[in-house]
């Protein structure tokens, strides 16, 4: 971020540069904006619908504006009535336009720009079409048409790993992309350990979980036989999710079950272990049901928390992250993973707890370096929950796989995840 203002700084040029981002980063860019080029004046467009109008009239005063992906959708048209011109457009968490078919992506590329630029730390989550859409913004028609992309490059890539049409495409785009991996730019940064720890379901836990394994399976296998592979996908991931919740807390579908869950009993140790030691803790999960339990946890414990999920404001984010960060009564930090995997520096925790599996790597790592950012002075552990002889180690050993499977077009480390094929899904079930 900090290298985007300065070259917007250092450009002498009275048209305005757009900053497109998430609503929940809004803040944190005229934040950074404040710290690093106080000289630019900035305009956040918020609001009812009276008020955006008339800030997006006054965009030709400012010097950088930055809105958010939901309301340029809704004021698009306001954009195009005032013609405006960008120097530049910087479309932040570029993933968010990583389906050309939304109106993130079409909105977006409606409006002018000379540059226009694309932030992202995960350009492929799921298929080689994603970062086609990310080109298609700041290059329309670089990458040719979609149709021509997937039957030139896509196609022979995921299907047939072909190693031709693989270097054709990164010689294509290498030029065009700036990569800065952490450890390259970083070089002060400490170390980074992560470590899988496993746990064993109770035997209540586990004779639900292989009861429900057992049934899972056989619905799955009917719903495919009668709707076919493709129709039955929501209904099998819906299927896959019971289980991974199991793994979790049975009660997060269960209400009257009054068992023990392993992981959680794991997690409570873990947490105490590390607050002994003096450590500050993020803990990640996927499913914002299960923070209620946890907290009910840590109150048993007397171990004061913040928590960031989906509803949290944005303007709380920022004050929620800046007392964590500060405030060393503040032990834990419980954070959704979709929430609270970008946009977030948290260099006030030094440990990590990853309560449950998300099918993309990235996501997770995105997550992690929430703490493992500029300013982080301790090592930073991370502890990845896995329970054993479950869908968690069969999700671990698909993330390990597909990681392997092929080195992705910026030929970096990140996990490149086609979407699951018939035969690995119905591996989750094994």
């Amino acid at each position: 971020m900090a290298v985007v203002l300065d070259y917007v700084q250092n450009t002498s040029n009275p048209k305005p540069t757009i900053v497109v981002c998430p609503s929940s980063l809004t803040l944190n860019w005229k934040n950074e904006i404040q710290k690093f080029t106080k000289d630019l004046n900035c305009l956040v467009i918020r609001g009812n619908t009276e008020e955006r109008k008339e800030q997006i009239k006054s965009i030709p005063q400012y010097s950088i504006v930055i809105t958010s992906y939901d309301l340029l959708k809704r004021d698009i048209a306001i954009y195009e009535e005032c013609q405006h011109e960008f120097q530049y457009i910087i479309a932040d968490e570029a993933q968010y336009i990583k389906n050309n078919n939304t109106k993130n992506a079409k909105t977006i590329k409606e409006l002018k720009a000379k540059t226009r630029y694309a932030l992202t730390g995960t350009p492929i989550e799921n298929s080689l079409s994603e970062l086609w859409s990310i080109f298609d913004f700041i290059m329309p028609g670089y990458l040719f048409s979609y149709h021509k992309f997937k039957e030139m490059y896509e196609l022979p890539i995921v299907r047939e790993e072909n190693q031709t049409a693989m270097k054709k495409l990164k010689m294509l785009i290498e030029p065009f992309i700036l990569r800065r991996i952490k450890t390259e730019v970083l070089t002060e940064l400490p170390d980074k350990t992560i470590t899988i720890l496993n746990n064993e379901m109770e035997e209540e836990q586990q004779k639900i979980y292989f009861s429900y394994l057992q049934n899972a399976k056989k619905e799955a296998i009917s719903q495919m036989e009668t709707e076919g592979f493709e129709k039955s996908q929501i209904k099998i991931l819906t299927l896959l999710m019971r289980l991974r919740q199991i793994c979790c807390h049975p009660s997060l579908f269960l209400k009257d079950y009054k068992g023990e869950s392993s992981k959680l009993t794991q997690c409570i140790e873990l947490i105490q272990e590390a607050i002994a030691s003096g450590h500050k803790i993020l803990l990640f999960s996927s499913y914002t049901a299960m923070f209620p339990i946890i907290e009910e946890e840590l109150g048993k414990q007397n171990i004061a928390y913040f928590k960031l999920t989906g509803q949290t404001k944005v303007g709380e984010r920022i004050k929620l992250v800046d007392e964590f960060n500060e405030n060393d009564n503040i032990k834990v930090f419980l954070i959704s993973l979709k929430a609270g995997g970008t946009g977030l520096n948290l260099i006030g925790a030094d440990f990590v707890i990853h309560y449950d599996p998300w099918w993309n790597l990235s996501a997770e790592n995105q997550a992690t370096d929430r703490t493992y950012r500029i300013g982080q002075k301790r090592n930073v552990q991370v502890y990845k929950l896995i329970t054993k002889n479950s869908i968690e180690e069969k999700i671990y050993e698909l993330q390990e796989r597909k990681a392997k499977l092929i080195d992705n077009m910026l030929s970096t480390n990140e996990t490149f995840l086609n979407k699951l094929s018939k035969e690995e899904i119905m591996e989750l079930f094994e």
